[in-house]
């Protein structure tokens, strides 16, 4: 069977870094959703002279957030419906509530669930400093809001999401990032998605 799997989490968690190990035994297309969207965003975002880095903006909620997951959504399609394997690295948030929307997304790859096995990993951490470190220590610009503004983000650490999708219980994972992201980790991460 073909795998489509979500790698969600907030920020700093660790979700691309998880994503890119078990890419290495399982082989996916690889679509992080800052990677797909993120320059548009950014461009977009200065030409209304708003702080580049600013995903959460009124102005970002309504007007450029969607924009980037339906980019995403529209590439794991893509690759659904050649046969490819996908990993979906972004929070999802809204998609996970929307007991709809996976629905769709097979459908409109030709696929069913009888042909995709589909996995939710909600990558965590249990250690709010060990995220703000990670996000540091990846120095990318797009943080710099996040960490400027860590007093209204830190209490999002902990967040697991809904996952209102008709997927089997078992289908979803919540992972605990903290500490070293072993082999054994890996092997259990590899095993819960192939099984």
């Amino acid at each position: 069977m073909q795998k489509l799997v979500f790698f969600v989490g907030v920020a700093g968690t660790g979700k691309t870094t998880v994503a890119e190990k078990i890419v290495e035994q399982i082989p996916a297309a690889f679509l992080d959703r800052d990677t797909v969207g993120g320059r548009f965003v950014e461009r977009f975002l200065e030409l209304q002279g708003f702080d580049k880095d600013d995903r959460d903006s009124k102005f970002y909620k309504e007007n450029l957030r969607d924009l980037e997951y339906d980019t995403t959504k529209d590439i794991c399609i893509e690759n659904l419906r050649v046969g490819q394997n996908v990993f979906m690295i972004s929070p999802f948030t809204a998609e996970l509530k929307n007991e709809h929307w996976l629905e769709g997304v097979l459908a409109a790859a030709g696929k069913t669930k009888d042909q995709v096995a589909v996995k939710v990993i909600v990558v965590t951490l249990d250690n709010i400093e060990q995220q703000r470190l990670r996000i540091e220590n990846r120095g990318t610009v797009r943080d710099t809001w996040k960490l400027e503004n860590w007093s209204n983000y830190e209490t999002r650490v902990q967040f697991i999401p809904a996952v209102n999708w008709a997927i089997p219980e078992e289908n979803t994972l919540v992972f605990d990032n903290a500490g070293e992201l072993t082999d054994d980790k890996v092997a259990q991460l590899v095993k819960f998605i192939q099984a």
